[in-house]
Order: structure tokens, then C-alpha cells, then sequence
């Protein structure tokens, strides 16, 4: 069996507690296994690509604590590797000055969206300003009701992503029994063809991979590595994970929760592969 090459690893929800803490479960408890998760990478050279919604100015900073030298944002949008951007959202791309979360907005998607769900959906703020790529929202919405109403409009080129549950909501969101973060993005962005363009830069093989998150979106990944970890939050998040369990080949369940899931699913695979 080879050896580990690559982690690919969500941040909000999966490596990162509640408010972004490195240093705190989803409980609120203190633990420090996330950092030594990350420790365990850098001494084994296996290079951790942090694949995550947020923002590109903020993951470049979260890339640089972490000792990652290369990273994914907005939700497999772009792939900025030792430096460099790989756009993967065309024929959405920023050109004439205009971003793509301009030419995203000026479809009227966002509107549409917020308009057929209201009461139900709402822009994630403060996150939702300031982004390059996609239109953020939180609330809790069929995702597949949703992509076949921008289709019925005319925008099938789009797609609405569950990254997660949400930390937080407003008063308009207090009656919903759980609240998730969305990312409205070009159809072609996905997390799993931001792993798979980042393995063929760096020449890296499936079977040398690895990748842990806590969504849905994150559970693409699983096609691209060779063992994929959901933290053990995901499924108290969402319980519809559960029916994945047994039909993605090397999906494995960690008995933590956020850094401490991660920490097991680091230390187990290496383990594993040196025997």
C-alpha cells in the first residue's frame, strides 16, 4: 500500500470548531488535537491542502498558520498552488474588471433564490461580502429543488452547494430546525475537480490521498483519494449522510468530532500505510 502523500481537509466544521476556533469541538470543549493533526502531516511530509468556502484572502491566511502551500477557496472554485491561481469556473471568469460574483449577481440567481425561499433562506452575513466567486447564503433549502428552479430559469450553468451547518442565523431563521451554509457557484466549481486538478499538478495518485471533511459537498472528494474521513459532527449535522455509508468505497467515520476526528483520521492512515 503506498504511503500518504496529501491531505485534503475542509476547515469550518471539520478541522475548525464553532467561530472558526482551531482549539475547540463542536461541543465547545477545549482540545489541541487539531494542531497536532496538522503537526503530524508536516513531519510526515504529507502536504495539507485546505479545501474550503471561504474566502480566498481569508484561506491564504489560514494556508500560511497551517504550513500549506497550497489551497482551495470558495467552495473548489480556484486552486492556488505554490502561488499560482487555477480558475475552475468557466465559462464563468473574471475578466473586463468584473469578478464572478458580479456576473453571478447580475443573472438575478441570488434574487430569485432568496425570493422562492424566503423565510427560509438569507444571505450569510457578515461572510457573504467581499467574495470573488459565490453568492453565500445560510437557511435550510432542498438543494436539488432548488437547482431544478434555476434551470426553469433559463440557468443551468449554476448550482447551489450545502457546505454545512451554519454557526449562526437571524431572527427570521429562529423557526427552522437546523440552519446550513450554501454556496451559489458555477456549475463547473465543485470541491472534488478542485482535488482532482491539485493531485494532477502535484503528480500525485488517487491511492496516495487522502481527504476529511463534514458535508455533502465535501463528500465528493471521496471519488478523488483513496480514503475519505467524515468527522463525527457530520452525521449529528446531517443525518442524511448516514445512507452514504455504505456506497462511497472508503468512506470511514471518525469517533470524534472536528479537530479530534481529524486528528484520528491522520494518525490512523498513516499508521495503516506504514504497516
Amino acid at each position: 500500500m503506498p504511503g500518504v502523500r496529501c491531505l485534503y481537509l475542509d476547515l469550518d466544521g471539520t478541522l475548525l470548531g464553532p467561530g472558526g476556533s482551531l482549539f475547540h469541538d463542536a461541543d465547545g470543549a477545549v482540545t489541541p488535537l487539531g494542531a497536532r493533526a496538522i503537526e503530524a502531516c508536516l513531519r510526515a511530509r504529507v502536504e495539507v491542502v485546505p479545501v474550503s468556502g471561504r474566502r480566498g484572502t481569508n484561506v491564504r491566511e489560514d494556508a500560511r498558520v497551517l504550513g500549506a502551500r497550497s489551497f482551495v477557496f470558495e467552495a473548489g472554485a480556484c486552486v492556488v498552488l505554490d502561488g499560482e491561481e487555477h480558475w475552475l469556473t468557466a465559462p464563468w471568469l473574471p475578466r473586463d474588471g468584473r469578478s464572478v460574483h458580479e456576473q453571478l449577481g447580475a443573472t438575478g440567481a441570488p434574487e430569485l433564490l432568496l425570493e422562492r425561499y424566503a423565510g427560509r433562506l438569507e444571505y450569510h452575513a457578515p461572510w457573504h461580502t467581499e467574495r470573488e466567486v459565490s453568492h453565500l447564503f445560510r437557511g435550510l433549502v432542498d438543494t436539488g429543488e432548488a437547482e431544478r428552479l434555476l434551470r426553469d430559469h433559463g440557468l443551468r450553468d449554476l448550482r447551489l452547494v450545502d457546505n454545512g451547518k451554519a454557526d449562526g442565523r437571524s431572527a427570521a431563521l429562529a423557526a427552522l430546525p437546523q440552519v446550513r451554509v450554501y454556496h451559489l457557484v458555477p456549475a463547473a466549481a465543485s470541491k472534488a475537480r478542485a482535488v482532482a486538478a491539485h493531485r494532477q499538478m502535484r503528480g500525485y495518485r488517487a491511492e496516495e490521498c487522502v481527504a476529511v471533511g463534514d458535508s455533502r459537498e465535501d463528500l465528493g472528494m471521496a471519488g478523488e483519494v483513496s480514503s475519505f474521513w467524515l468527522v463525527a459532527n457530520a452525521l449529528t449535522a446531517d443525518p442524511t449522510l448516514t445512507a452514504e455509508l455504505g456506497r462511497v468505497p472508503g468512506l470511514h467515520v471518525a469517533e470524534a468530532g472536528n479537530g479530534a476526528g481529524v486528528y484520528e483520521a491522520v494518525v490512523t492512515t498513516l499508521a495503516q500505510r506504514r504497516r
